[in-house]
């Protein structure tokens, strides 16, 4: 599956920043990568806004062989009702030409050359199921997977090379039994192809509404600039923080865009899953990126340009210049000076995992 256009060039650096509140779970398909793949935090302030809540995570600790089977613009909130989206997206497909796996465990991989895997569960246990994806770099990705026969979609995301491809079946506590461990070498198309689909942690299709909207909003604009402006105004314009969800929220939350649609307000996982779904489903290679911003654990977004390559710098168009601001603090606590001081230059900010 090839991403079928790339947007022209922005000629000025563009990237949007969103604060991730259940980001302390266990990686991919939870929260957020696993404590053992974290680092520690910086001994720095913490900005002004108070920090989302940060949920304990839930690491692999224990991986028992026995009994395995290895081998500022003004945009109106659009109505409720709306029509169905105008586009086609590109989406993961599992067509079976490469599988690995055994008896209880089938992974696709015919594509992961586009920059996903696809897994799914065949056993008759309702116990707890990881997926470890570990990159070439030799960090390791933890995600959940469903109990259901289900395939659910897992990035490429270190680029080309060797990767480990693990499906771990909980035993007791933190302990895990390995169900299916391979390894399988990936030559990806290009360095986008992980980036222009969904995947677990941003999960879409056509028919999700934030989806039509991205489409009818950018009908007709082709600047890359405009572009993610446009999209990124209206998140900020018609979504609200959700505190009470801060407060409660669990290890294994993922986002569901239609809810947090209907609700119009979500954490910053919602946010950062929100507005990376938009931009793909419109073909604009967008990273969902995870780190830290000082000591608080934090989602943004990185855009791909042309002639900028991929734009990391943390910036906001303010209608009459560029400034560094974050988003989903700027949805929930305004555009403080303090704010603005803490986020300084965008040297705060320590990407750790691609999704």
């Amino acid at each position: 599956m090839k991403r079928t256009k790339v947007w022209s060039a922005a000629l000025i650096a563009l990237a949007l920043v969103l604060a991730l509140s259940a980001c302390g779970g266990d990686g991919g398909g939870n929260s957020a990568p696993p404590a053992e793949n974290s680092p520690a935090a910086e001994s720095k302030p913490a900005p002004t806004p108070t920090p989302e809540q940060v949920i304990p995570s839930e690491p692999l600790d224990t991986l028992i062989t026995e009994g395995s089977q290895s081998e500022e613009m003004s945009l109106e909130i659009v109505p409720d009702e709306l029509p169905p989206a105008i586009v086609s997206v590109l989406m993961p497909e599992a067509p079976g030409e490469v599988e690995i796996g055994n008896s209880a465990v089938s992974v696709d991989a015919s594509n992961a050359a586009d920059g996903y895997i696809m897994v799914r569960y065949l056993g008759e246990s309702t116990a707890r199921l990881k997926v470890r994806v570990t990159i070439p770099a030799g960090t390791n990705y933890d995600y959940n997977l469903n109990t259901a026969g289900e395939y659910e979609v897992f990035p490429i995301s270190g680029g080309s090379g060797a990767y480990g491809i693990g499906v771990f079946q909980n035993v007791s506590g933190n302990s895990y039994s390995v169900v299916h461990q391979t390894s399988y070498s990936v030559e990806l198309k290009d360095e986008f192809a992980p980036f222009i689909l969904p995947n677990q942690y941003v999960n879409y299709s056509e028919d999700t509404i934030v989806v039509g909207i991205a489409a009818e909003l950018t009908n007709g604009l082709t600047d890359l600039f405009e572009i993610v402006e446009t999209l990124y105004l209206w998140v900020v314009e018609n979504y609200e923080y959700d505190v009470e969800l801060a407060q409660t929220v669990q290890s294994g939350y993922l986002p569901d865009l239609d809810v947090v649609y209907e609700k119009k307000a979500g954490i910053c996982f919602d946010y950062a899953a929100t507005l990376t779904a938009m931009l793909r489903s419109i073909d604009v290679p967008t990273k969902l990126v995870v780190g830290y911003a000082g000591t608080a654990y934090h989602a943004w977004i990185s855009v791909y340009s042309e002639t900028e390559g991929w734009i990391e710098s943390v910036v906001h168009f303010d209608g009459a210049k560029w400034g560094l601001l974050d988003p989903t603090f700027r949805s929930s606590a305004g555009s403080t000076e303090a704010l603005k001081q803490y986020l300084g230059s965008g040297s705060e900010y320590s990407p750790k995992y691609l999704y």
